[in-house]
C-alpha cells in the first residue's frame, strides 16, 4: 500500500513493492500477474477498510456507545475523521482515483464506490440528500487531510498555510 500511496500505479516499483513485504519480485508476479492486478487489489482493500471502519461505527452507535452523535451516519463520519489520519489509506484513494483513466482501474473504482455508497445508504437510514451530503464532505476531507489543513474540517482555513508561505 504504502508503494502505492507514494507513487500510484504507473510509479510504483514492484521490486521496491516486494522488498518492503519481504518477498521476491517474480514471487509478487506470481500471486496478482500483474503490477496492475495488485493494484486494484490494493485498491479493493482501502474501500473493505472504510465499509469495516463504517460498519464498526454504525454497531457502536446502535449499542449507545457513542454519546457525541445523534445517527448512524454520524457515527460513521466522525470514523471516517479517523481514518484520514491513515496517511497511506487516504493517498491509496486519492491514487485510485487519479488512474481512472485506465478502463480496468475505473471500472474496480465505480464498483467499489457503489458498495460503498449502497452499503452507508441502507446501514444509516439517511435520505438520498444526507448521503450526498456525506460522501460530498467525505471528499472534501480528503481533499483538506491530502494538503494536511489543521484542525476540525468545520474550521478549515489555509491562513497558517498564507502566512507561512508569503
Amino acid at each position: 500500500m504504502a508503494e502505492f500511496a507514494a507513487h500510484g500505479l504507473s510509479g510504483a516499483n514492484v521490486q521496491a513493492i516486494a522488498r518492503r513485504v519481504g518477498v521476491s519480485q517474480p514471487y509478487v508476479f506470481q500471486l496478482f500477474g500483474t503490477k496492475k492486478e495488485l493494484f486494484l487489489a490494493v485498491v479493493r482493500e482501502c474501500f473493505t477498510r472504510t465499509r469495516v471502519a463504517f460498519e464498526d461505527a454504525a454497531s457502536r452507535q446502535r449499542a449507545g456507545q457513542y454519546d457525541d452523535c445523534d445517527s448512524v451516519l454520524m457515527a460513521m463520519g466522525n470514523r471516517y475523521k479517523d481514518l484520514l489520519n491513515d496517511r497511506t489509506l487516504l493517498l491509496v484513494q486519492l491514487q485510485a482515483y487519479a488512474a481512472c483513466d485506465d478502463a480496468d482501474v475505473r471500472d474496480v473504482v465505480r464498483e467499489e464506490w457503489h458498495k460503498l455508497h449502497r452499503f452507508v445508504s441502507e446501514t444509516s437510514g439517511a435520505s438520498p440528500r444526507e448521503v450526498f451530503e456525506f460522501f460530498s464532505i467525505g471528499m472534501l476531507m480528503n481533499v483538506g487531510a491530502a494538503i494536511r489543513l489543521e484542525g476540525d474540517p468545520e474550521s478549515w482555513t489555509l491562513d497558517p498555510w498564507e502566512v507561512a508561505h508569503r
